[in-house]
């Protein structure tokens, strides 16, 4: 019998939801939209609600009238994604669409989507704690010390009975759990998000919230090619720890309704198409600006970037070098890959200075490579990408 597109339409926009609230790290912050409105296709309604404090009470006019101040902020949705997919009519028959189907855009929600938006989220939160300079210098010896300072630094804007969360770049996660300081602090506690509730880790009432290195960095691009997906830019920095308030930011996510095509009504190809999009933005409350706080890598400058080169077989001689700085200690690991984008990157044996030889074997063709920099051991940046040009003796 034929799929019916709409109640499974309905079904898989339902469970897709499910995926993301159980697998993004930032996913809770959807919990905070309670009290925002859509006025128009891209633009949310947020209020920030401002009272004037205490005044003397008089015997005789008795009570100084105070001014309640409800501030509508409107802000504007900038992240509107979405990926087409479909499954060739052959490759199920028709009684297991379904199942396939469900497995395969919950496997694309997890691998695709949830990073993306977690990669957004917490770039734009460490962005916005850079912009206000809300940053702390931590000694990455001395994990525990930092996270204290920066729960320190949000306790002073909200107070004691706020519940914080704390997200931990997985470096840097797995220093702290290996740090003395904290082997006796580290407690399990409940973590609701959405209708999914998780048992976390947590320090003094502070849930940490680990996220892997690719998602925890000041800058993306978020690309628009037929390949999709996110990278970050060469001048973002890794954001080794972010403290906020769990309700100080408001994750708007309006997830189109999912529409799924049968091979009959796909005038494309014979198969089964599904189309997927999200429409999301997090916003922050002007209330709330100065409650997120981050510690970030050291910055790392590039003045000279690798150059291109022509080189003959046979002769070859000559290298390519990158000239960086930062406060921190600099470590470089060159990579070859095959082409400008550098796809299919591989470690070049030994090749761990900031000067790289031109191997002398290569023969006639186009070789592309690129140094990796990091600092401190834990967070890097890629230089450009060098193209060799062996022409034939």
């Amino acid at each position: 019998m034929p799929i019916n597109s709409i109640e499974n339409a309905s079904r898989y926009s339902d469970e897709l939801d499910k995926v993301f609230e159980q697998k993004s790290a930032t996913g809770f912050f959807a919990d905070n939209t309670l009290k925002t409105k859509f006025v128009g296709a891209k633009t949310v309604i947020i209020p920030d609600v401002d009272f004037q404090g205490l005044a003397d009470y008089n015997r005789d006019t008795g009570f100084t009238r105070g001014a309640i101040t409800v501030s509508n902020s409107s802000y504007t949705m900038s992240m509107d994604r979405a990926r087409s997919l479909q499954i060739d009519r052959e490759d199920m028959d028709e009684s297991g669409i379904a199942n396939l189907a469900g497995k395969i855009l919950g496997e694309y929600v997890r691998t695709k989507v949830v990073p993306e938006c977690d990669a957004y989220v917490l770039s734009k939160l460490s962005g916005l704690a850079a912009t206000r300079s809300n940053l702390i210098n931590g000694d990455i010896t001395k994990p525990y010390e930092a996270l204290c300072k920066l729960i320190n630094e949000v306790q002073s804007k909200v107070g004691y009975d706020e519940e914080l969360v704390a997200f931990v770049d997985s470096a840097m996660y797995a220093k702290l759990q290996n740090s003395t300081e904290i082997s006796r602090l580290i407690t399990i506690s409940d973590f609701k998000q959405g209708e999914v509730n998780l048992k976390v880790k947590s320090i003094n009432g502070v849930a940490l919230i680990p996220v892997v290195s690719e998602r925890m960095k000041t800058a993306y691009s978020f690309v628009n090619t037929t390949a999709g997906g996110f990278v970050p830019l060469n001048t973002a920095r890794e954001v080794y720890m972010l403290v906020c308030p769990k309700s100080g930011a408001h994750l708007v996510k309006k997830t189109e309704q999912m529409r799924i095509f049968t091979p009959e009504q796909n005038i494309d190809a014979d198969a089964y198409k599904f189309d997927y999009r999200i429409y999301y933005d997090v916003f922050v409350k002007k209330s709330g600006l100065d409650a997120i706080w981050a510690w970030l890598s050291p910055e790392i400058t590039i003045s000279a970037q690798p150059q291109d080169k022509s080189v003959t077989e046979g002769a070859i001689s000559g290298s390519i070098s990158v000239t960086a700085t930062s406060t921190g200690t600099l470590t470089y690991q060159w990579y070859a890959c095959t082409d400008a984008n550098g796809a299919n990157a591989v470690k070049v044996a030994s090749a761990t200075s900031s000067s790289f030889t031109i191997p002398t074997t290569l023969e006639e063709g186009i070789y592309y490579y690129f140094a990796k920099i990091t600092v401190d051991g834990l967070a890097s940046t890629n230089s450009s990408i060098a193209k060799v040009t062996v022409a034939g003796a």
